[in-house]
């Protein structure tokens, strides 16, 4: 690959890092409560987490079993990719230390303490000794490593406590200790500030008098990242006749793969590093200090602890607005006209009340939906098995390969099929991506069509913390079109002929390559704007770089990953990128083509990936209903005028924050202004309206009698 073909790329996993770092960056906004800072930090990390599990992990696979290929926007191999990754991830290491030390410091200020052991009072001391001998030693299970014992499984992400033990005759051991799951996280130490000790940090203190038989001669914490990107194709035997059985034997697998980092809360010596990098067999390149907990998930559940006693240091909660609260009947209201709710500002209760109501509609006949992320609560799931066991006919394409969610997805399929629900796995090849649901009733013995189509999952949580867009509609076409769908599906065919929607694996792809050619023919009239997650497909990006190169102006805001640069010359001067890290994950995708009259819009549940576009069921769908369109050009229009949040990506591959005067403006915060003003008025009970004028009277007449 020549110069001139990466000049405008850069490699998926840097600019994947970039956007962590920008996630970390929300953690010293001094305008945001502290406590929601320091979740920030939480998601950093476990982000991190995620990145090394999946993407180093299979980087890490490449090396070994295929070095020579190379990255189709860097030009690297997998090694030199690691060798990127592994130098930036410490660059950032060092940040992400200071943060942590300077959330702790203002943490401090409000009196919250997270302590060490020798930073607890007398007191102090007396209770966590009690504590550590009632509560968390009878169930440790300290080994040493000898000749007798060997090296144990160290699990993924679990936290572990070592020392290089010295025995009487001068002779070295290993010991460990593995936290249980069992134990909290913390414990909070009584009396009026909030004080409080991480678990980990109590087992260090007392690694001495567990292994009192030996001395120690040095101590640390330590975690450990396996590679976790498996698949079904992983497992040798694909003769499996239930695919579920063959999902959680992969689950077993993904426990023991191979080590892909090492974290530890202190240096190690040479004599440490040199021991457990050989046992890891991983390299020192691969080792970071921390001086967090190396486990951030517990963040929440702290803050959690926190808030309810001071309140007033997170976001006031947020409550999604219920447009149509008040309405009888959801499919009377669908068909009257196009729905488009925005999460999570507008409550998913309209979605679910709509599925609620067909599930004991008589005229209703089947509900078919394609399910990719779950609530671990899920009243989708209540309401489809309701909807079951009143004679719907219910098909639901599950997709058991979400990643990190395929336990949840497992458990909810044995649900739905005991009560009497269709369940399909999807294919083979291709996992099963797109967000549609379709409900197919009887009136006047005609069929007629209720499609609802997702930008995110039907995951009742996420609703309320990622931004994401539901449209539902009554139009008959589009309702054909997702019946056609759901046929194909429930076939094994990939190979639709659709009128409207636009579904990936074979089509999605090529037309909005000519969408994009469209607006070339155009020039410099030609307009074009996406709002995904992410951008790596090298046919899409190469053809966005033909549209710069005619001059049609092109605007992206990008969550994450963007392998295209902004800003080169003969290149990608007409194009913009733009990121939105804020209270809200930024998950709705929206594609536009063309302005005014002549806009073409759609939403859809895929990003410009080549694993969306090419490895995946997605659906795109268009928006004609006029209002609906204006609504959406809304929320590009907001996006776009973001000053605060936004961050603007230069032709080096860094997000700069925009220089502005005068008011700032941020769009998640627009947007929930604007969500309030749409808030249903409150019924007004008759009787107790009577009342109140009677006493209003009454107290008017005594006054000015």
């Amino acid at each position: 690959m020549s110069n001139k073909e990466i000049i405008f790329k850069q490699n998926r996993e840097r600019s994947w890092l970039k956007f962590n770092e920008r996630v970390l960056e929300e953690a010293y906004d001094d305008d945001m409560p502290i406590l929601e800072r320091i979740k920030f930090i939480s998601i950093y990390s476990t982000n991190l987490d995620e990145f090394f599990m999946i993407r180093v992990g299979s980087l890490w696979a490449k090396s070994v079993y295929t070095p020579n290929t190379r990255d189709d926007k860097s030009n690297l191999t997998p090694k030199e990719q690691l060798e990127n990754i592994y130098r930036m991830v410490r660059s950032l290491n060092i940040r992400y230390n200071e943060s942590c030390n300077l959330i702790k410091t203002l943490l401090r200020h409000r009196d919250i303490f997270s302590l060490d052991y020798s930073e607890l009072a007398k007191t102090e001391k007396e209770y966590i000794e009690n504590y550590f001998q009632t509560n968390i030693r009878p169930i440790l299970s300290p080994q040493i490593v000898d000749i007798h014992h060997p090296f144990p499984f160290i699990d993924n992400k679990r936290i572990y406590i070592t020392s290089i033990l010295k025995t009487k005759k001068d002779n070295r051991l290993f010991g460990i200790i593995a936290l249980p799951d069992t134990l909290p996280k913390f414990v909070v130490l009584p009396g009026n500030n909030f004080r409080y000790i991480l678990i980990e940090k109590i087992i260090y203190h007392y690694i001495d008098e567990i292994f009192n038989m030996y001395k120690t001669e040095e101590k640390n914490i330590i975690c450990v990242t396996r590679n976790a990107d498996i698949s079904p194709e992983d497992d040798s035997d694909n003769e499996t006749a239930d695919f579920r059985k063959q999902m959680q034997k992969l689950l077993h697998l993904r426990k023991k793969l191979a080590p892909v980092r090492l974290e530890t809360n202190f240096e190690m010596s040479n004599r440490f590093s040199k021991y457990i990098c050989e046992k890891l067999e991983i390299t020192e390149n691969q080792c970071y200090v921390v001086n967090s907990s190396l486990n951030m998930k517990y963040i929440f559940s702290l803050v959690k602890t926190i808030q309810e006693k001071r309140p007033y240091l997170v976001h006031e909660k947020l409550k999604p607005v219920d447009i149509y609260k008040n309405t009888k009947s959801m499919i009377e209201k669908v068909n009257e006209h196009d729905i488009l709710l925005h999460y999570p500002y507008e409550s998913m209760k309209p979605f679910l009340r709509l599925i609620k109501q067909a599930a004991n509609d008589k005229d209703v006949i089947s509900i078919k939906i394609t399910i990719y992320r779950l609530a671990f609560k899920a009243t989708l799931v209540d309401y489809l098995c309701s909807a079951a066991e009143n004679g719907k006919d219910v098909t639901v394409i599950i997709e058991l390969r979400a990643r990190f969610d395929e336990q949840n997805n497992i458990d909810w399929s044995k649900k739905l099929e005991d009560a009497g629900c269709r369940i399909i796995y999807g294919f083979e090849e291709y996992k099963v991506h797109s967000k549609v649901c379709l409900i197919t009733y009887k009136k006047n013995n005609r069929l007629k069509y209720i499609t609802q189509i997702g930008t995110g999952n039907y995951n009742e949580s996420t609703a309320e913390q990622y931004t994401d867009l539901c449209y539902i509609t009554a139009n008959r076409e589009i309702g054909e079109d997702a019946n056609l769908f759901f046929t194909n599906m429930a076939i094994g065919n990939h190979d639709g002929d659709y009128k409207h929607l636009l579904v990936a694996p074979l089509y999605m792809k090529n037309k909005i390559v000519e969408l994009i050619d469209e607006e070339i023919k155009k020039g410099k009239n030609g307009k074009i704007f996406f709002k995904v997650n992410s951008v790596t497909d090298i046919k899409i990006i190469n053809k966005l770089r033909e549209a710069s190169e005619n001059g049609v102006q092109i605007v992206m805001v990008v969550r994450g990953i963007t392998c295209i640069l902004p800003g080169i010359e003969n290149y990608t001067e007409n194009l913009q990128v733009r990121s939105i890290v804020g209270r809200f994950l930024e998950h709705s995708r929206i594609y536009s083509f063309g302005q005014g009259d002549s806009q073409k819009i759609y939403i859809s549940s895929a990003d410009l990936m080549t694993r969306n576009l090419n490895r995946r069921v997605e659906v795109a769908c268009p928006i004609y209903t006029p209002y609906i369109k204006r609504k959406l050009n809304n929320i590009i229009e907001y996006n776009l005028k973001d000053n605060k949040k936004a961050r603007i990506l230069n032709s080096n591959g860094n997000y700069v924050k925009i220089n502005h005067e005068g008011k700032e403006f941020v769009a998640q915060e627009e947007f929930i202004e604007q969500a309030k003003k749409l808030e249903p008025a409150k019924k007004v009970n008759k009787r107790s309206f009577v009342r109140y004028l009677k006493n209003f009277f009454k107290k008017f007449n005594k006054k000015y009698k």
